[in-house]
């Protein structure tokens, strides 16, 4: 018998995870430390949940940086990234969770990334690593149960084709002049407001930009608001702006993703990415910037 399990195609509970057939899932572990490159490998390897497999933000979610023209974390080639998760033995039905411990900011590049080769059927999990440490701890279920999965004969659906919008510098240097868009920034309001900029080497905005720190999507206990707490956030900050088509960016293309999870878990339009973000904008000397 084929049981259909359910999709998880933005957010995933510790419960829901540990209910998932493990021969159905693959977990990703993406913890990271901006201020230090080894240090999620590094708590990867003091404990992590069950068959998961550690991705580094700037190795396999990231392609390598040209000095000069891109941003701090430009998107890695896409075939390379594809080649990543065939590593990982994932098909189409494959249901994908990443996680971290740091409110689903690493995670949700790796949601967004898989999702930009088509794979929906990728959620981060809600709280991250020390929601899946509560449930441990109150919960015999909290190892992946190996229920009956899928027949490996059965037929595998095909990827939707679908990709999220990404744009590139030059469309965003356009739309200065057009208005065409919103910008969202998803950077602390310190650094959107160039007060307190302590990792690029230029402070300030794209100008016209709005501030929606990506903190503010969470909870206190780093779970996600609700979706209609989400819903009610965005529409605020967007305010007579609704219904324009969004652009996100950051600092480097992270926390942005952050942004755009958020937005489709309210059911508001997918914002497109700019990946380059703040890091590749001040690359180029002629790109006006604001404080």
């Amino acid at each position: 018998m084929t049981i259909v399990q359910p999709v998880y195609d933005t957010l995933i509970s510790a419960p829901q995870l540990a209910a998932l057939p493990a021969a159905d899932v693959r977990i990703l572990d993406c913890r990271f430390d901006l201020q230090d490159a080894s240090a999620g490998a590094a708590r990867f390897k003091a404990g992590s949940i069950a068959g998961a497999t550690y991705l580094h933000l700037e190795q396999q979610l990231s392609a390598p940086v040209v000095a000069g023209q891109t941003g701090r974390h430009p998107l890695p080639d896409r075939d390379t990234f594809c080649n990543t998760l065939h590593a990982l033995d994932v098909y189409p039905n494959t249901q994908l969770v990443a996680y971290d411990d740091s409110g689903g900011f690493f995670a949700a590049r790796f949601w967004w990334l898989a999702r930009w080769l088509g794979h929906r059927r990728t959620a981060v999990l809600d709280g991250g690593y020390p929601a899946w440490l509560d449930f441990h701890r109150t919960d015999d279920r909290s190892s992946l149960v190996c229920q009956e999965s899928a027949s490996a004969d059965s037929a595998r659906p095909e990827a939707q084709s679908f990709q999220p919008k990404q744009v590139a510098m030059q469309e965003v240097r356009a739309n200065l002049e057009s208005g065409a868009c919103v910008l969202l920034d998803a950077r602390a309001a310190d650094r959107f407001h160039g007060q307190n900029e302590t990792i690029d080497p230029v402070a300030g905005h794209i100008p016209g930009a709005l501030n929606a720190p990506f903190q503010g999507n969470l909870n206190a206990d780093g779970t996600f608001l609700d979706a209609k707490a989400l819903q009610r956030r965005f529409e605020a900050q967007l305010g007579d702006k609704i219904g324009k088509p969004v652009i996100c960016y950051c600092g480097s293309g992270v926390s942005a993703t952050h942004n755009i999870l958020a937005m489709v878990h309210a059911g508001l339009p997918e914002p497109a990415l700019y990946a380059g973000s703040w890091s590749e904008w001040i690359t180029a000397p002629d790109n006006p910037i604001e404080t």
